[in-house]
């Protein structure tokens, strides 16, 4: 039988190449920005994405009943996954990917505390203080009131909240349920909004001119990463493979200073080290809690 010490290095190893690859998706996105809209790019990523999963899904024979796919547990993680989706391809679109990526590391710090407030854990003041202090690195770097604030810069924190409330519901979504299954399911609620965005936007669903083989690999990569996440938290502890989230800004950094050429500055590098380590803090807390 598997130990959970072994399905704990399991998770982690998962983590970090969800990481990984959704790191190489982001890279992609900011590259298709050029020739694409935010709409055609949500259509084509969760399009292909309902596709790859629905396939993945027939080959394991995991079974797909739409009425398994609306509980009310479901219907929050599509609302979530909507606000992830669509804040995350408008972040990519229009702010530096290093800021993106520093945001994004405050998720698990609104997991925290969207567990506190909708699951019922308890959380001591030394965790509390140290959610505080990430919420801050995350001011730090999108420095409201200042010269620099710009407004795209709330795009990631949309992004943030709707992973985090992904992430929640994830934890409480049937056990029995196979991931390729609800990943399908999720992916179907929001390919909908996707293709309204892009009528509405007036944009041609789909692009007469686009770089295909670039285009097959985001959505592949972005497929891969969400699989992935799913099957690292449903196979460790949270708290022990939450951490290695923050792996995913140090691909994104190496990726926007060599590719883009991005130089972050100094407040936006001091808020993501803040956050890494609020939320470092507040996993070790929670870890030691839990073992008492």
């Amino acid at each position: 039988m598997t130990t959970r010490p072994n399905q704990n290095l399991r998770g982690i190893w998962l983590m970090i190449a969800a990481m990984a690859a959704f790191a190489v998706a982001d890279t992609l996105i900011k590259f298709a920005a050029t020739t694409l809209s935010p709409a055609q790019t949500t259509v084509l990523l969760t399009g292909g994405g309902l596709i790859l999963f629905a396939v993945m899904a027939l080959v394991q024979r995991a079974p797909l009943r739409p009425r398994d796919a609306v509980s009310p547990v479901l219907l929050i993680r599509y609302v979530s996954e909507l606000c992830g989706t669509f804040g995350i391809v408008l972040a990519l679109t229009y702010v530096p990917l290093s800021t993106v990526g520093a945001i994004l590391q405050a998720t698990p710090l609104v997991v925290a505390a969207g567990a506190v407030l909708l699951l019922g854990e308890t959380v001591s003041w030394r965790r509390w203080s140290a959610i505080a202090l990430g919420f801050f690195g995350v001011l730090l770097i999108i420095k409201p009131g200042s010269a620099a604030f710009d407004l795209n810069v709330l795009w990631p924190v949309l992004a943030m909240f709707g992973l985090a409330g992904r992430d929640l519901t994830t934890r409480v979504t049937p056990p029995g349920m196979a991931s390729t299954a609800l990943a399908t399911y999720t992916m179907a609620a929001v390919v909908p909004f996707a293709v309204l965005w892009c009528l509405l936007a007036g944009d041609p669903l789909i692009p007469t001119e686009a770089n295909w083989p670039l285009i097959i690999a985001m959505i592949s990569c972005g497929a891969l990463g969400y699989l992935l996440i799913i099957s690292s938290v449903r196979v460790a502890e949270v708290s022990v493979v939450s951490p290695y989230r923050y792996s995913r800004l140090l691909f994104l950094l190496f990726f926007g200073v060599t590719l883009f050429g991005e130089r972050p500055d100094a407040l936006t590098l001091l808020g993501a080290a803040i956050i890494i380590f609020s939320g470092i803090y507040t996993m070790w807390r929670d870890r030691l809690a839990k073992q008492r």
